[in-house]
């Protein structure tokens, strides 16, 4: 490849990642929006995997992974581990759908801050990766920003916790799926539709689904599934053409923008909080540093990113 189409390849990994960071971003306005017109947070998720499985298997026929969709069927390892790495997102899609529609965007904020150095915590503990000098400050300063965000709120950041390890051990157990991006979300998509479609169904039977409430809401609940799986396309495909100190910066932009819509909409924001949030921006500083730093050492190297 010419180097003018590697960098034609980059600058389009590099629109694909900020516009993926940027719909994460502003995810919270959206399910805020639905959450208006009087769907909970039950129901937005049901239709989130009911509506993101027809979007997934549209990038899957894109992709034209079809045959690996049938090979993992075959294979009961991986849909075994599929079936877990779909646990793990149902919980982490339920905890930020009732967090952002209960005001709660702050603490949402700061679990996906937190989330990168569970990574790197998971990987030490999990796969014997060292953790080096920059690493563990990064944790440290982490941990100091979360006891302050304890204190600042009167009890430990439940909500940013449960949203940083079920993300985290999503990311741990999907590195053990020998499968594609879009295949893997696409079966995700189709174990939880299931449960979804059981749900959305039952709620209709007993006049308490909102689906055909009216026009708007019709949309907004289609809409929930592009914004589901679209992101995470855009996000794979990105990962595998950019550096890693490009996406170390990169992955901050969604929380921060959770942050500005959090103080925008009236949330508590304390000098305590402040604080916290500052030990919180600092870790992730140090984290985005040290894996610029490795990227930088790789190509020294000529080694790949």
């Amino acid at each position: 490849m010419t180097s003018g189409a590697q960098g034609g390849e980059t600058r389009l990994a590099l629109m694909a990642g900020i516009g993926c960071y940027l719909i994460w971003g502003f995810v919270p306005l959206v399910f805020q929006a639905i959450g208006r017109l009087g769907v909970g947070p039950w129901e937005i998720l049901a239709h989130r995997t009911l509506w993101g499985t027809p979007t997934a298997l549209a990038f899957v026929l894109a992709a034209r992974q079809g045959r690996q969709v049938l090979r993992v069927f075959s294979d009961r390892r991986v849909l075994a581990w599929l079936a877990l790495s779909s646990t793990l997102i149902a919980v982490n899609w339920s905890v930020f759908i009732w967090a952002v529609t209960h005001g709660r965007v702050l603490e949402s904020s700061l679990g996906y801050y937190i989330t990168p150095l569970i990574n790197m915590a998971a990987g030490a503990l999990l796969f014997r990766e060292r953790i080096d000098r920059i690493g563990a400050v990064a944790i440290g300063l982490a941990t100091v920003g979360v006891v302050i965000q304890g204190l600042a709120i009167g009890h430990l950041p439940l909500i940013s916790l449960a949203l940083a390890v079920s993300f985290g051990g999503y990311g741990v157990v999907r590195k053990q799926v020998r499968a594609d991006a879009q295949t893997g979300l696409f079966i995700e998509c189709l174990f939880l539709s299931v449960p979804g479609l059981v749900y959305a169904l039952w709620l209709a039977g007993h006049g308490l689904g909102h689906f055909t409430q009216s026009p708007g809401t019709t949309l907004w609940l289609l809409a929930s599934g592009p914004i589901t799986a679209a992101p995470l396309v855009l996000f794979s495909w990105c990962a595998r053409r950019l550096p890693l100190s490009v996406m170390g910066f990169m992955q901050f932009i969604g929380p921060t923008i959770g942050i500005a819509i959090g103080v925008a909409e009236g949330e508590a924001f304390g000098p305590l909080r402040a604080i916290s949030f500052l030990f919180i921006w600092g870790g992730a500083a140090v984290f985005a540093c040290g894996a610029w730093r490795r990227s930088r050492g790789l190509r020294r190297a000529g080694a790949p990113d």
